[in-house]
């Protein structure tokens, strides 16, 4: 059940009982009805809409998606690179109409070429991202911005200080009348507190608001138009998710490379680096940065490293 994934499913079994109990039940509303009924009813319109495009075959839709774009840039050896920005993706009519992708026709998942102005295109855009860095109920650029530092940049930030309200608070602060969630992180950062952490992630997560928490694209929030465009901590400024793609493949590729040499040889050995282990990780990057960051070449570094080859296995004696 989808609903139940994004935890809404208790909200919209009250909503159709709710409606169920009014004269016209389910069905559209009359003009004189209640502002309170026109809200439930807009509100179940919505829920019961994710219900019927993110169902079970999306959902796998989106998990092979994620699982070919993989597959297919270590079998032939393409640049890891391509995982952030690719002019390709791997989709089929269900999941393409899903994303709102057009020209694509048939049940079979296949690589597709995405054109120019495409903002589609690596594990960035991809359902199966996007779906996991959001709330039950909404986007979540926090969430989104702090993936890609831990796990493209390899900068996490620190965790958050007690007593930090949630961000829907700063909603009472507002004198907007449904404010966007760039409105409500602005508010937010007023905290000093605050400021220091979310200058880092949150022009970063900004930059998928045009992608709701289904992985569909949009124009605008609560009848605000979208505002992706913002500027790293490191200085590089973008306009929407297409630049900051650019720049993590481009001007940053170096840390995302770094990043994925430390997790890729972290999970080969079964254990968190230290400081004996650098020497293997510089080394593996600066041989991924040499031949264009080849997936071929992480692989055969982790496997020919010292920490690999000199790995204890489950029973072996000290």
């Amino acid at each position: 059940d989808p609903l139940a994934a994004l935890g809404v499913r208790a909200e919209y079994d009250q909503l159709r009982d709710h409606l169920e109990t009014t004269s016209t039940g389910r069905g559209p509303p009359p003009s004189d009805a209640s502002p309170e009924h026109l809200v439930a009813y807009e509100r179940y319109q919505e829920l019961r809409d994710i219900r019927q495009r993110l169902d079970a075959d999306v959902r796998r839709d989106m998990a092979e998606e994620t699982e070919r774009l993989f597959s297919y840039v270590i079998r032939e050896d393409r640049s890891l690179i391509e995982l952030l920005e690719a002019d390709y993706a791997f989709l089929n009519q269900r999941l393409a109409r899903h994303y709102g992708v057009p020209g694509v026709e048939g049940d079979e998942i296949r690589k597709v070429a995405l054109p120019p102005d495409s903002p589609w295109g690596g594990v960035l855009t991809q359902g199966t991202f996007l779906l996991v860095t959001s709330n039950p109920t909404r986007t979540s650029p926090v969430k989104r911005g702090l993936f890609v530092l831990e796990n493209i940049l390899g900068t996490p930030a620190p965790p958050p200080p007690a007593e930090v309200p949630e961000l829907e608070a700063s909603a009472a602060a507002s004198e907007i009348k449904n404010p966007t969630l760039r409105q409500l992180l602005e508010i937010h950062r007023r905290d000093a507190l605050c400021r220091s952490c979310h200058a880092r992630f949150d022009p970063i997560g900004l930059a998928f608001e045009n992608f709701t928490a289904m992985g569909t694209w949009r124009d605008d929030e609560n009848g605000q138009p979208i505002e992706p465009a913002g500027q790293l901590i490191s200085g590089e400024s973008f306009k929407d998710v297409r630049e900051l793609k650019q720049i993590l493949a481009g001007p940053r590729h170096h840390d995302f490379y770094r990043c994925l040499c430390e997790r890729m040889l972290s999970y080969a050995i079964g254990r968190s680096l230290d400081f004996g282990d650098e020497i293997v990780l510089e080394g593996i990057t600066r041989e991924l940065e040499r031949n264009h960051g080849r997936a071929q070449t992480l692989i055969g570094g982790v496997v020919d490293s010292a920490a690999f080859r000199r790995m204890r296995r489950p029973g072996d004696r000290l």
